[in-house]
């Protein structure tokens, strides 16, 4: 499903699903995003919210159909130009993906390494780039103060912060954000959505959520997924109770 009528360009568009043996992840769907948009992906655990994240980042392809970005199928195109590709696109999850053995100035850099060679990313290591850059990203997540912080020290709802930070110094064209709070309390939650949603970080978001009312507030978007298939997809203005209870309710 997707919505229809004149606007921008789509971003992403999925055509298709994904088995893992016997089991259908992602069944049939039909689903496009298009620039600007701020998507909630909303569904049970197992519902396939991570499987269709990682079929819009063009990290797992497809058992079927195909997947587009920025119009261009992914998996038609040689490994180094499906690269290129990817690189417009900024990732997080609710599984740190930071480095902890590093500080937090190396981590944040880290959204530069697309752009870097290997000798200039080493380097950097040892003699750091653009370090007021990172400050002013770090600045931006209220985490200015952690520009030398050994990663190791911070808190869950730091390191999230941190991981948003280098997204900022990556600039993508496309945030694809996996539970990214599913481990922070609501206030934190709230925090870490209203950065993922400013449109200085990212020009589009898809963020996959286990609360229907964060995307009520942070999203204009939500997708509802029900083992596999789409069940609803409409602006999040029209969710209403019966459809979520449905949704989440054991099949």
């Amino acid at each position: 499903m997707s919505e229809g009528g004149p606007g921008p360009a789509p971003v992403v568009r999925l055509r298709g699903g994904r088995t893992f043996g016997r089991h259908n992840a992602l069944i049939d769907v039909d689903l496009e995003v298009r620039a600007g948009e701020r998507v909630a992906v909303l569904g049970a655990s197992g519902a396939g919210k991570s499987t269709l994240l990682s079929l819009l980042a063009g990290s797992l392809p497809p058992t079927s159909g195909s997947v587009e970005l920025f119009g261009e199928d992914l998996f038609r195109l040689t490994s180094g130009r499906r690269r290129q590709l990817q690189r417009r696109i900024g990732t997080v999850s609710q599984r740190s993906t930071l480095v902890e053995q590093v500080r937090v100035l190396h981590n944040v850099n880290a959204g530069r390494l697309a752009e870097w060679s290997t000798t200039r990313a080493l380097g950097s290591l040892l003699w750091p780039r653009g370090v007021n850059e990172v400050r002013e990203a770090l600045e931006r997540v209220e985490m200015g103060w952690a520009l030398h912080e050994r990663t190791e020290r911070l808190s869950g709802g730091e390191r999230q912060r941190v991981a948003i930070a280098r997204l900022l110094v990556q600039r993508p064209e496309l945030v694809l954000a996996d539970e990214p709070v599913s481990s922070l309390d609501p206030v934190r939650a709230a925090d870490v959505l209203t950065l993922l949603g400013d449109e200085a970080l990212a020009r589009t978001l898809v963020v996959s959520l286990h609360q229907p009312v964060l995307a009520q507030v942070h999203c204009t978007r939500a997708i509802g997924l029900r083992e596999g298939r789409v069940v609803f997809d409409v602006p999040t203005s029209e969710l209403d109770q019966p459809e979520l209870h449905d949704l989440y309710a054991r099949a």
